[in-house]
């Protein structure tokens, strides 16, 4: 590698392109509506539309992790960036929903490459530990951001163009990437990296594509499904027989002993349960703040930017916190304060809240969860050689995509249980209009007004309470785990540099 890499250059190049998968992952929802109106699709095409972008995603980040330490992390992230922008406008322009599903499946694939590709990029550009902590913490804080700005970008173009408007801006962007990355990022790759084994591959794309599913289905339709509980059934047995394979290979894609380090699989579990809580709020407010309080989408995007904005935030500070108080306090400070963040919310929502009662909670909320995120996607980092740099990002953001369906699938279902326990449908209105509150507003529409107020009120009111329970759940699973991680990263140095492995080793010497 070049000694002379403009290392920031790079570290901007890799926020672009993680700036564009957040804000990708959150400008879907919003233009289902019109997406629907135009191109017509079946209850099960949408469903496929909105999910076969996570399951490609999900399934294929740990074989693309292993691929760039093998075959050049510059070049499959210029290569993915491409292929995003050429996804980007076929969803854009897509005649059917069919087309519209294989574009979707296109940017999960193409997705997949770029996330581990700019971390690990990251990983080996930034070798002095303590500006490899401060990139870190600024890559996840560009991320928070891109969540709370997808919203935002989205309102702004479908209120002026049409859906596929919301896929066509991440052109430019990718095009900046893919430009200026082929003269400023540098090529890394790992020296003896061995062959790829084509049953592990296997394995992991069909275990985790099933464990995505079965959550997901489980959210949509119920976990008693006979196909949800046999995809949860294979995908753990594929999993568990891919793990097992592991330990018996030279080369293998995910070294499982690194499960053994606390350090490694409390940053992990870290990850997974604080993308949970994340994931479950943004579902939360979606509907609340268009639903209960009648807000337009731009305006609930609007509403929801402090939270991204000071998870940005909290994300560049934690690099300089780290130095001074240790990764575990300032991970199970990020996690408390998530969890303060989501007890304010339980404390504040009502059917009449105002944004500035609610401010306070998304400060003390997007401050924590930038805290928790930069310094556990730095600690995985730097749990493993740069040469392994690829895999190990490969398993924080598959982490990532399994703890947000988790989140929308538990949180929903506790939500949905308390709301239909809550809900009273006037006679002759059919039993489905109770299953959540879109479709309660939906029928109440074709109601006589003196029938259809108070069960609008009751409808709001029911998922106020059914929210404020979910919100109560996140916040005690959070401070469970902010207990466990600050015990479990303790004894972890705040500086973690290559000294820390020897040639035989594949994880941290012990301090």
């Amino acid at each position: 590698m070049r000694t002379n890499t403009p290392k920031w250059g790079t570290l901007v190049l890799a926020c672009l392109a993680m700036l564009v998968l957040a804000i990708d992952l959150t400008v879907l929802h919003l233009a289902v509506p019109a997406l629907i109106a135009d191109l017509g699709p079946s209850a099960t095409q949408v469903l496929w539309i909105a999910d076969v972008y996570g399951f490609a995603l999900a399934g294929l980040l740990v074989t693309m992790g292993n691929v760039g330490d093998r075959w050049g992390r510059k070049r499959l992230l210029l290569v993915g960036a491409a292929a995003f922008g050429v996804a980007s406008v076929a969803t854009a322009y897509a005649p059917t929903p069919e087309l519209l599903i294989a574009a979707r499946a296109l940017l999960g694939v193409a997705g997949a490459t770029i996330m581990p590709s700019t971390l690990s990029i990251i990983r080996n550009v930034f070798t002095d530990p303590r500006e490899r902590t401060a990139a870190v913490g600024l890559w996840s804080g560009v991320g928070a951001a891109g969540f709370a700005v997808g919203p935002v970008v989205a309102g702004v173009l479908l209120d002026h163009f049409w859906w596929g408007s919301v896929f066509l801006v991440n052109v430019p962007v990718v095009a900046v990437v893919v430009g200026l990355g082929a003269v400023v990022l540098p090529e890394s790759r790992n020296p003896r990296p061995g062959r790829v084994d084509p049953l592990s591959v296997v394995l992991s794309v069909v275990g985790v594509v099933a464990v995505v599913y079965a959550i997901k289905e489980a959210a949509h339709s119920g976990a008693g499904r006979v196909d949800v509980l046999a995809a949860a059934v294979v995908g753990v047995v594929v999993l568990v027989v891919f793990a097992r394979r592991q330990t018996g290979l030279d080369e293998p894609l995910i070294d499982v002993r690194l499960f053994k380090a606390r350090a490694f699989s409390a940053s992990v579990g870290a990850t997974l349960v604080a993308m949970f809580a994340s994931l479950s709020l943004s579902l939360i407010l979606a509907q609340y703040l268009q639903q209960v309080l009648g807000w337009t989408p731009l305006q609930a995007g609007l509403g929801s930017l402090p939270g991204g904005v000071f998870g940005a935030v909290g994300g560049v500070l934690a690099g300089a916190l780290v130095q001074r108080w240790g990764r575990a306090a300032v991970v199970a400070c990020g996690l408390g304060l998530t969890a303060a963040g989501f007890a304010l919310f339980a404390a504040t929502l009502a059917v009449d809240a105002s944004f500035w009662s609610m401010l306070p909670a998304m400060v003390v909320y997007g401050t924590g969860v930038g805290f928790a995120f930069a310094v556990t996607n730095d600690t995985v980092l730097a749990s493993v050689p740069r040469e392994r740099a690829g895999a190990a990002a490969s398993i924080s953001e598959t982490a990532t995509e399994i703890g947000g369906a988790l989140g929308i699938a538990v949180l929903g279902s506790v939500l949905g249980a308390v709301y239909r326990g809550d809900v009273v449908l006037p006679a002759g209105v059919d039993a489905a209009a109770g299953d959540s509150l879109g479709a309660t507003l939906h029928a109440a529409a074709s109601l006589p007004a003196e029938v259809a107020g108070p069960l609008v009120v009751a409808a709001r009111q029911a998922y106020v309470d059914g929210a404020v329970t979910g919100l109560w759940v996140c916040a005690g699973l959070l401070v469970v785990l902010a207990a466990f991680a600050g015990r479990a990263l303790r004894s972890v140095p705040k500086v973690i540099d290559d000294t820390a492995f020897d040639t035989a080793d594949t994880g941290p010497a012990r301090s």
